[in-house]
């Protein structure tokens, strides 16, 4: 049986379908998931880099480890996950949650990407309203901004609160689709873990796409044990029949 047999004969009832993505489907595409130990940066914990107070006691060090990853993102193509999600506009209304800061939803085509924990090419100042795009890499670290203060990434580290309204505009989504792809990410991070709540108070369809099980994969109604790469094309696929 193919992975999505059991949800072929409901394709017409999708109206709105929406993906929430994670680290997963970005590691496909060559970058290493935020919990790895990788390279230079195996002698500290991740974890502890992306706080607020890790940023305020060592700046430098936090923003050379975001300058690392930056340059490993930039690199990383949309991998075929990606390119499914995008392409699967032309037969239903998409939206993406994605956990993921690293932009290839969008290099990918996807034209309506909802960033829950911010972007890396985005920056912002500590001390005053401003938000940027970072256009070149800083020839200094930490960079200030025109008021003197230090700027950070517009990342939303642990004990931050996600922007209130992407935020809600996710939790809108998720409360209006038939459908709820959950590809990538094992759901452990609050408050990203209740949008499959939302989809289900809705009637939502909720399939699960991870090569490992998950807390939530119990409450799946389809569980599909492979990568997104090599399981979303023949998910868009149904739909092109």
């Amino acid at each position: 049986m193919k992975m999505f047999e059991l949800i072929k004969d409901k394709i017409s009832d999708f109206e709105k379908i929406v993906f929430v993505t994670g680290a997963g489907i970005s590691q496909e595409s060559g970058i290493p998931t935020f919990r790895g130990e990788d390279g230079l940066w195996r002698n500290y914990d991740a974890m502890k880099l992306a706080t607020i107070d890790a940023f305020y006691e060592d700046p430098k060090l936090v923003w050379e480890w975001y300058n690392e990853r930056r340059q490993n993102i930039f690199a990383a193509e949309p991998n075929p996950g990606h390119k499914a999600i995008a392409e699967l506009e032309k037969y239903a209304k998409v939206v993406v949650l994605t956990q993921n800061i690293d932009g290839l939803h969008q290099k990918a085509g996807s034209s309506q990407v909802l960033e829950l924990h911010g972007s890396i090419v985005k920056i912002k100042c500590t001390g005053c309203d401003f938000i940027g795009e970072i256009k070149t890499e800083f020839t200094e670290v930490p960079p200030l901004c025109k008021c003197g203060n230090i700027l950070r990434p517009d990342v939303v580290w642990f004990g931050e609160q996600l922007p209130q309204d992407v935020w809600k505009n996710a939790m809108i989504h998720a409360s209006e689709c038939d459908l709820m792809v959950i590809a990538g990410t094992s759901l452990v991070v609050t408050p990203a873990n209740t949008l499959p709540l939302y989809a289900k108070q809705n009637n939502a369809i909720l399939i699960e796409v991870n090569p490992q099980e998950t807390e939530m994969s119990s409450e799946m109604d389809l569980v599909v044990r492979n990568t997104s790469a090599i399981s979303l094309p023949e998910f868009v696929s149904m739909f092109k029949k």
